[in-house]
């Protein structure tokens, strides 16, 4: 590209061919003079009270006609956008391409976790953690997927980690259905992770059930998966037990006893990933921080040429010698009108 080798080049270097425009299309037998004045009706009204402007030397002509040639060359400058390119910098990319995908089933409502010393969802827990991973991931492509009875992509993979955030947090319990499609979650992000680079594709895919919805059986999207050299690191979220009062008395039970951690190991397996089990808030972060320590994968550099605009400056030369035709047209006009009323 010439932006490449010159350091200054036209985007639109057609403009240029409307250079040559008024010279093809004016008229013959008007004077250069007639171009830039303004047709106005009170001149009209003055020839008929028999004050007229005075003739305009030959001089003072071509230099009006000098000033419109080079406002009108200005102003075709500025249509075709000039740019002036700086010197080239590299610009070295490292980081991963990770994609979550995130349980929001109904189950995700049981307070079996705490935050700040109070019982709270395990869906507030995740955002609150999740949170501040995504927070931590520059340079990194980060992607959301929210999946119940079926996946949807809540954020294409995106560097702007902060807009990525807000669409986590603005997650809520059952907008993606009743059920769990944990296989299906992992074929979405299969789709989207394919085309990225080797070696930096990864999923976390946490959940606090089984597989009950879906159309691809979790086993044979962790195989896809594993084909297209995906990494997923899967999470089991929930307490082992908690106390639930009933009328008349407090029994302990298990409110993770949905949680099929042999088919979440299986698929972590199976793709080289790694399983947690996260029975507490600050397992979670424990968690998150060990994949947060994941060596970044450097991908391939690139190079670019700093670029600047620099159309309005041919833009403002342009109007300012238009409007000092305009101002002196406007000045002889006033003293000839004023020298014709004393001359009445």
């Amino acid at each position: 590209m010439l932006n490449d080798i010159l350091p200054f080049i036209f985007e639109w270097p057609l403009a240029l061919l409307l250079l040559p425009l008024p010279w093809l299309i004016r008229p013959s037998g008007q004077s250069h003079s007639d171009i830039i004045a303004p047709k106005l009706p009170i001149f009209t009204t003055l020839k008929v009270m028999g004050i007229e402007r005075p003739a305009r030397p030959d001089k003072l002509a071509r230099w009006q006609t000098t000033l419109l040639a080079l406002s009108w060359i200005c102003l075709v400058l500025a249509l075709a956008r000039p740019t002036y390119y700086g010197e080239p910098v590299d610009i070295d990319l490292t980081g991963r391409d990770l994609m979550m995908a995130i349980d929001i089933s109904p189950s995700m409502k049981e307070q079996d976790l705490t935050l700040n010393n109070q019982s709270v969802t395990r869906l507030a827990v995740v955002k609150q953690v999740v949170s501040e991973f995504i927070q931590q991931r520059q340079g990194d492509r980060v992607g959301l997927i929210l999946f119940g009875s079926q996946p949807y992509i809540q954020a294409p993979l995106t560097f702007d980690t902060k807009t990525v955030d807000t669409l986590l947090k603005e997650a809520y319990l059952g907008m993606a259905g009743q059920a769990t499609a944990i296989g299906d979650a992992i074929a979405l992000g299969v789709k989207r992770l394919r085309n990225r680079p080797e070696n930096s594709r990864v999923l976390i895919l946490m959940s606090d059930g089984a597989n009950t919805a879906g159309e691809i059986p979790p086993a044979k999207a962790a195989q896809l998966a594993a084909q297209e050299k995906i990494k997923i690191y899967t999470i089991g979220i929930g307490a082992d037990e908690m106390l639930k009062r009933t009328l008349f008395i407090t029994q302990k039970v298990n409110p993770s006893a949905d949680l099929d951690e042999k088919m979440l190991t299986e698929i972590a397996l199976t793709t080289d990933g790694q399983y947690f089990r996260a029975r507490d808030t600050e397992a979670l972060k424990e968690i998150y921080q060990k994949i947060n320590e994941l060596e970044p994968i450097e991908q391939e550099g690139k190079t670019y040429r700093p670029s600047k605009a620099i159309y309005h400056w041919f833009l403002l030369v342009a109007l300012s010698l238009y409007a000092a035709l305009l101002i002196h047209k406007a000045f002889r006009s006033y003293s000839g009108l004023s020298g014709g009323i004393s001359r009445s």
